[in-house]
């Protein structure tokens, strides 16, 4: 129990102080997951860069029932990722996100749907995070979200140079809307 105690501290230090208004971060540290053994979903998801074969035993540890990878067939894991995800009893999803143009509202959809077909936590990852967070801020604004909470969302699932991406295709929504 002691030891139990100790972990969760440690895992509540690894974690940013709350600002007011600031969202919750949906993207994992996965060097302080794979540390920690403890990995917290944000409404029932997480998201993050590649995991590795450790990361992703933590991520079952946890209770995560999926694995949704937004690589492309051809960018390199550096593990058999959906062997292991298989053989960890999770299921895998590969929903490749390739360039930019692929950050759509019918990719975010996909998610959408993917994501509902789910009981428990999922992870949704890319290299870095950045194209999770870019489809978590699409999704967002798909099912109501308005556009600058879902930037917010997006930033805090790693969203980082894809924002003017994802800005565009709000604009482009409005224009058609």
């Amino acid at each position: 129990m002691y030891r139990l105690i100790l972990s969760l501290l440690a895992a509540a230090a690894l974690l940013p102080p709350a600002v007011a208004g600031e969202l919750p971060p949906i993207k994992a540290d996965l060097d302080a997951v794979v540390e920690s053994g403890v990995v917290r979903p944000v409404d029932g998801l997480t998201t993050s860069g590649q995991p590795d074969e450790a990361a992703l035993e933590v991520l079952t540890d946890n209770g995560f029932v999926a694995v949704i990878d937004l690589r492309g067939a051809d960018e390199d894991r550096g593990i058999d990722e959906q062997g292991i995800v298989d053989d960890l009893g999770m299921t895998y999803v590969s929903l490749p996100i390739e360039g930019r143009a692929a950050l759509n509202f019918e990719n975010a959809r996909k998610l959408d749907e993917a994501l509902a077909e789910f009981d428990g936590p999922v992870l949704i990852h890319c290299g870095s995070s950045n194209r999770a967070g870019a489809l978590v801020a699409l999704r967002a604004v798909l099912n109501g979200t308005d556009p600058e909470e879902a930037l917010q969302l997006g930033r805090s699932a790693g969203m980082t140079s894809l924002e003017q991406v994802v800005r565009e295709q709000f604009e482009a929504d409005e224009d058609d809307g």
